[in-house]
């Protein structure tokens, strides 16, 4: 996979997609095509459909510049995103990324747009001279920790997460 266009765009014929998946880099202009598939996302985690307040977002967070967002597109169709936060680790004194969001649309599952999604994140994370990516994942979610997995991201052995509720 090489980059071959404006924002880092990467195009990627997977062994199994039908058609051409295109990689971009979000902008403002891809808010349209980023809330169904950001509103489907909350969707998968059990919440209520808000595509008014998924557009709020997204464009907050575009606007800011406080996340980068990768979107998807097989030909014009919008089949996936992710997006990553920016981090740090102070340990290592370096930028880190969280992959925060990743989602595939029913249609574009199954045809390497997850792998191309996460390519395209990992990188990212080089070009910025990122540290890491790092990423949490539900339990339950089978299907995801065997496509990290298969892509080399290893389950962390070493640290527990704790959150604190607000």
């Amino acid at each position: 996979m090489t980059p071959n266009g404006k924002n880092g765009e990467v195009t990627k014929n997977a062994p199994n997609f039908l058609g051409d998946l295109t990689v971009v880099r979000a902008d403002a202009f891809h808010l349209n095509a980023l809330v169904p598939l950001f509103d489907g996302y909350r969707q998968f985690y059990g919440q209520p459909s808000d595509p008014e307040g998924a557009r709020a977002f997204l464009a907050e967070r575009l606007d800011r510049g406080e996340s980068v967002i990768f979107l998807a597109l097989d030909g014009e169709t919008p089949v996936g995103f992710t997006q990553l936060y920016p981090s740090f680790t102070s340990v290592g004194m370096r930028r880190l990324w969280i992959l925060n969001d990743l989602f595939v649309a029913p249609g574009g599952r199954r045809r390497g747009t997850g792998q191309a999604l996460l390519a395209r994140a990992r990188q990212h994370g080089i070009e910025t001279g990122a540290a890491r990516l790092t990423l949490s994942t539900a339990i339950d979610n089978a299907a995801a920790q065997a496509l990290y997995e298969a892509q080399g991201w290893r389950q962390d052995e070493g640290f527990y997460t704790y959150n604190l509720p607000l």
